[in-house]
């Protein structure tokens, strides 16, 4: 057994030493131990699948509304990696903005820019500014490879370390839940929760640089999740066993962030 263990630390190890990338933005170092190819592809047939036992939303103006926001957004970003020289990270990606008929108050965005939002949503978010927030933080999980790390450290941990195709292979089922939860896809990931607050406190400023860079309003962050605090009823449960930051931890954040937003704004118009 502590053969086995000092195995899997050092193939963990190894692994870390070999792929450690910075994430674009806040320079972040970060692990991933997969392909991003792999992962597009898998996200492309797991996208096809929701789509296909979800009913997409027959509101055209709200549909429309979505599909605008998601093009704005995913113009924005285009143009930032461009300007800095990191248009390369951006290969495979092949953006898709639907909005799905379900009361609940959701978004999601998997590898290679394949973004679902919930019509329990639009509520919340009020406007295209309100819908702007949601969809830049979903956005910027994805271009921040997060789904990447949280699968690199589910297959150490839940898996052995065994490589993604043998995981495939051996343990589709478990692999699938693994990916699903990596991306947030009604999957609870409490397993690899120590980052995942990390995760969605630099989605936070990603995506509000993001949304700013493509014209709409980073201030109206803050009342957003003002409304989400009293949509959910308060912070339960409490943020030590979230998976998520505390609303007030998160509308201090944003209101730090904002005048950064704003400056990244002006420079790549």
């Amino acid at each position: 057994m502590i053969k086995k263990i000092s195995y899997v630390l050092l193939l963990a190890i190894s692994f870390a030493l070999i792929s450690c990338k910075k994430v674009p933005i806040t320079g972040r170092k970060q692990v991933k131990l997969l392909p991003n190819s792999t992962l597009n592809s898998m996200a492309l047939n797991s996208y096809k699948e929701f789509l296909t036992t979800n009913q997409l939303s027959s509101d055209q103006q709200n549909t429309q509304m979505v599909k605008e926001v998601g093009k704005n957004i995913q113009t924005a970003v285009t143009r930032y990696f461009k300007a800095t020289n990191q248009v390369s990270l951006l290969n495979g990606y092949s953006w898709e903005f639907n909005l799905v008929d379900d009361p609940a108050v959701n978004a999601w965005c998997m590898p290679g820019g394949k973004v679902v939002v919930y019509s329990g949503l639009l509520p919340v978010a009020k406007t295209k500014d309100g819908l702007a927030v949601v969809m830049g933080h979903e956005i910027a999980h994805a271009v921040a490879n997060h789904g990447n790390e949280r699968m690199s450290q589910g297959l150490v941990q839940q898996m052995g370390g065994i490589g993604l195709q043998v995981a495939l292979s051996q343990k589709p089922q478990a692999t699938q839940q693994l990916f699903l939860g990596a991306y947030g896809v009604g999957t609870n990931v409490a397993a690899i929760l120590p980052f995942s607050r990390l995760h969605e406190s630099e989605a936070d400023r990603m995506g509000l640089i993001f949304m700013a860079m493509a014209g709409y309003n980073p201030e109206e962050a803050v009342p957003f999740w003002q409304r989400m605090a009293s949509a959910s009823g308060g912070q339960v449960p409490p943020e030590f066993l979230s998976t998520h930051p505390s609303h007030s931890t998160r509308i201090k954040k944003l209101r730090e962030a904002i005048p950064e937003a704003k400056s990244y704004a002006k420079k790549y118009k």
